[in-house]
């Protein structure tokens, strides 16, 4: 650290929750004040944008106090990790009240309230906070001696100042890097989309509408494992879902569930996939798609549609492109059914219609999506590595402002 610089823990240099008694004392209840939802804390926001208003007595009961200068860090999991973080400006009154599940810190005189921001939105704060998380799983939150305790480097308030000053010209830089690729990144995901829908749109001489049902040798739901009672048990056969179906291939390494023996003596011979079969997933994530390419024992859930192809009409790899322009143009959102969980029907699938050309043109389609897939995927790893890169930039120089080396 630089010479000079003093360190502090959180609780000498900040007033941590302040009391409400002071909102109280400056206006009446029925005065106005801002209302800030944990929703409405940002992450890389410096400064929080409050939205709400209500009634002092409305909320000085249950929520949390807080004024204009405050530093807010959000305490519980997943935002903490989340970098849930912002300083109060501009509230109604001066005042804001918002989540219990804020900590609200005071800068003291001698600590700049950008140098408290800066300080807490270090990624090594985070991780050393998340390990100190104590309650229920879902609901865990930072340990209170944890911040209290945490120690933070002090500058003289101008070299706090000069370093803030630097820090923002830095990430206002990164910022508009960070805009720029990630609007990249769309462009190179719209690339293969945009393709795929003109395949299906500008159709060839000779090309028919054929119903997904008359193009399939069996179109069925997997295993309805509440229904039939089937326990799962901590090794056997391995039966997938949703979360096993990933950029058009099979993970067998997921978080797996598994059916006993004669369990799946008894069912393998429906729900067994063949190679071939294209899978698609019919409930609250709808289409994901796969092909299968190898043999293995295993058995599809409820929550995945199973199309055996008729492969003298149609190729495994044109039916799931077919499903996947009928995915990206809406018709499966259209035709959803459900409450609290989206799911498509059999007949839904069964009577959709695809365009169908020959199995020759069908395999040049195939070769030439394939080709763009490949191009769009190459291009959006770049940009996810330079989303990456700038992330890493941000942190280190965080780590320079907080060692003295800025």
């Amino acid at each position: 650290m630089k010479a000079g610089w003093e360190v502090k823990s959180l609780a000498e240099v900040c007033q941590i929750k302040p009391p409400k008694a002071e909102a109280r004392l400056r206006i009446t209840g029925t005065e106005l004040v801002s209302f800030v939802p944990m929703e409405a804390l940002g992450i890389d926001q410096k400064f929080l944008v409050p939205m709400q208003t209500k009634p002092l007595e409305d909320v000085s009961g249950s929520y949390t106090y807080f004024a204009d200068g405050d530093v807010l860090l959000a305490k519980i999991t997943p935002c903490f990790e989340n970098g849930k973080l912002g300083i109060a400006d501009t509230l109604m009154n001066s005042i804001g009240f918002g989540s219990s599940e804020y900590i609200v810190f005071r800068p003291s005189p001698e600590l700049d309230k950008e140098w408290l921001y800066y300080f807490l939105s270090r990624q090594s704060f985070r991780e050393e906070g998340a390990t100190q998380m104590s309650g229920a799983v879902g609901h865990k939150r930072v340990s209170k001696e944890f911040i209290e305790s945490y120690p933070i480097p002090i500058p003289h308030l101008p070299e706090q100042h000069r370093i803030v000053a630097l820090l923002d010209e830095a990430f206002a830089g990164i910022a508009t890097a960070k805009a720029n690729a990630e609007k990249n990144l769309q462009n190179a995901r719209a690339l293969f989309e945009s393709h795929l829908q003109s395949v299906f749109t500008e159709r060839g001489e000779g090309w028919v509408d054929k119903p997904i049902g008359d193009l399939c040798q069996r179109l069925h739901q997997g295993l309805n494992t509440a229904g039939e009672k089937i326990k799962f048990v901590e090794t056997g056969y391995p039966i997938i879902q949703t979360r096993n179906i990933d950029e058009g291939v099979v993970d067998l390494d997921n978080k797996m569930k598994f059916m006993s023996e004669d369990d799946w003596h008894l069912y393998r011979e429906k729900y067994r996939p063949e190679i071939g079969d294209v899978f698609f997933t019919n409930i609250g994530t709808i289409g994901k798609m796969a092909i299968v390419t190898e043999e293995r024992d295993y058995l599809i859930h409820w929550n995945i549609f199973k199309l055996r192809p008729r492969f003298d009409l149609i190729s495994s790899a044109y039916l799931r492109y077919a499903l996947e322009q009928l995915t990206l143009s809406g018709y499966f959102k259209r035709m959803q059914k459900g409450g609290t969980v989206d799911f498509v029907t059999k007949k839904m699938i069964s009577e959709a219609t695809l365009p169908l050309p020959s199995m020759a043109t069908q395999a040049e389609i195939v070769r030439q999506l394939d080709a763009v897939r490949e191009e769009a995927q190459n291009l959006e790893a770049i940009y996810l590595h330079k989303l990456e890169t700038l992330d890493e930039l941000k942190q280190s120089l965080l780590h320079q402002a907080f060692s003295g080396a800025l």
